[in-house]
C-alpha cells in the first residue's frame, strides 16, 4: 500500500527534472506561491469534508499530493522526514519505559 506513496513522491520527482512546463505539477514545483496556495486550500477542504462526512478520501488523496509537490519543490526529502519521525519513536520509547520503571 506504501508503495503507491512512494511511487508518488519519485513521479514528482521525475516531473521536476524532466517534464514539460505546461504539466501541472511541474507548475506547482516552480511556483512556491502557488503550490502554498493549493497545500492550504486542500487542507481546508479536507477538514470540511471531514466535518461534513463527505469526500475525505478524495479530499485526504489531494492534501497528500499537494503536501508532496510542496515538500519537493522547498526541498524538504521525505527521507528527512522519515528518519526524524523514527527519532521521536524513539523518543516516546524511551519515556514510555522511564515511566513505567518509576
Amino acid at each position: 500500500m506504501l508503495k503507491i506513496l512512494e511511487e508518488l513522491i519519485n513521479l514528482v520527482r521525475e516531473r521536476k527534472k524532466n517534464s514539460p512546463d505546461n504539466s501541472y505539477t511541474k507548475k506547482l514545483l516552480n511556483d512556491k506561491n502557488l503550490s502554498t496556495h493549493k497545500v492550504k486550500e486542500e487542507i481546508t477542504e479536507l477538514i470540511e469534508a471531514v466535518e461534513k462526512n463527505t469526500n475525505k478520501i478524495h479530499e485526504a488523496a489531494d492534501v497528500l499530493y499537494h503536501l508532496v509537490v510542496y515538500l519537493e519543490a522547498n526541498e524538504v526529502k521525505i527521507e528527512d522526514i522519515m528518519q526524524e519521525l523514527n527519532k521521536r519513536k524513539k523518543w516516546v520509547t524511551m519515556k514510555i519505559i522511564f515511566l513505567l520503571k518509576f
